[in-house]
């Protein structure tokens, strides 16, 4: 288990650039264009939808730099021009309702938590990192509380070995 997580989770969370928490005041936030996403509907069946491209540019108070702000890393990676790519469906009024609704959230809260790359090595700033500190807690501990279990376990089961053993030469001793 630490193995996998190791190489899925921890090493998403050590690679991961934004590493500096800030405060970021939003400046515009608007719906710049409408973008293609595929759709399954069956098997062998691939239909295409659209969703609004909503660009959210922030001021991180603590650099003063302006950066575009994305959702988090996989966002990042999915679209760098948009700040939220929705699962793609079929009904794309709601995925536009959904897209027009973190607007007007964010023009809302003009100021929100974000995280950015201290070294200035990435342009976006993002709003949620997928692994944070709790993640990697959780990550950790239970694989760690059940190996824990299991060594103990073990050691029960050992112990009641050498127990039985130690009744069974004194029951002997006794004879």
């Amino acid at each position: 288990m630490y193995f996998v997580l190791g190489i899925t989770i921890l090493r998403a969370y050590a690679d991961s650039v934004w590493t500096e928490e800030g405060v970021c005041l939003v400046l515009n936030s608007t719906v710049t264009m409408d973008m293609n996403c595929s759709y399954s509907c069956g098997s062998d069946c691939w239909r295409v939808s659209k969703y609004p491209c909503l660009q959210v540019y922030v001021s991180i108070n603590s650099t003063g730099r302006i950066s575009r702000l994305s959702h988090n890393e996989e966002t990042e990676d999915a679209s760098s021009e948009c700040f939220y790519v929705p699962r793609c469906q079929r009904d794309s009024l709601a995925m536009h309702s959904m897209i027009m609704n973190i607007s007007e959230r964010l023009k809302v809260n003009q100021q929100v938590p974000c995280f950015y790359d201290p070294e200035e090595q990435q342009e976006a700033v993002l709003l949620r990192r997928l692994y944070d500190h709790k993640a990697i807690f959780h990550t950790l501990l239970w694989p760690s509380c059940m190996l824990t279990g299991g060594a103990l376990i073990i050691l029960m089961v050992k112990l009641t070995q050498y127990l039985s053993r130690l009744c069974e030469e004194i029951g002997k001793i006794k004879r």
